[in-house]
């Protein structure tokens, strides 16, 4: 059975979390990578910096919708409150669409379904709630399960980035992958039917 998360709001204690998640190789490559200069890659705020950072600074990335296109990031819980993971948008109302970029920081969880219901509850953000008409990831070709839990969603390959992607001393491609709003209340009602395995 699927376990449940929530998505909520980032509190220090999480960015803090965040930024020791980082400090794994294993966990950074499943995120944005690494940099040139080797730290780990995080879009939207540098964690280490955020921990300590003014309020103004604080609502500047988290809660200031006002800058396009518009990064939301939330908290990824689970239903006892336990901080396992952040999930990002990058927003962009003028398309109608969202980038999607999901981390599950705790190594012991993964497999263990609860990437697939961090997807599902984005989703359900980005379709209902936000009301846009398209979802998208950029999944690296080195994360082959990524890629194997997003098309057993439903999303389906629109493209690929040629080299954009360095890993361990190469470049690799990454994929584009995508779901419509019609394709995500197909699946919704599925899930809630019970006939999607997910």
């Amino acid at each position: 059975m699927r376990p449940e998360v929530v998505l909520s709001e980032v509190t220090r204690e999480d960015v803090a979390r965040i930024a020791d998640w980082l400090d794994d190789a294993e966990v950074s490559e499943m995120w944005f990578g690494r940099y040139t200069y080797d730290e780990p890659a995080h879009l939207g705020y540098e964690p280490r910096k955020m921990i300590d950072a003014s309020p103004e600074e604080w609502d500047e990335v988290f809660t200031d919708p006002h800058h396009e296109p518009h990064r939301s990031i939330m908290a990824v819980r689970t239903v006892s409150g336990e901080h396992i993971g952040e999930v990002q948008l990058a927003i962009d109302e003028a398309l109608g669409d969202a980038q999607l970029s999901i981390l599950i920081g705790r190594k012991e969880l993964w497999h263990r379904g609860y990437g697939t219901a961090t997807v599902i509850a984005s989703l359900d953000h980005v379709f209902r709630k936000i009301g846009l008409f398209r979802a998208w990831v950029d999944v690296p070709e080195y994360n082959a399960s990524a890629r194997d839990m997003f098309e057993h969603l439903g999303f389906i390959h629109e493209g690929t980035l040629r080299q954009s992607r360095p890993h361990d001393g190469a470049r690799h491609n990454s994929v584009i992958l995508g779901m419509l709003a019609n394709e995500y209340a197909r699946l919704s009602e599925t899930i809630n039917q019970g006939t999607h395995s997910v």
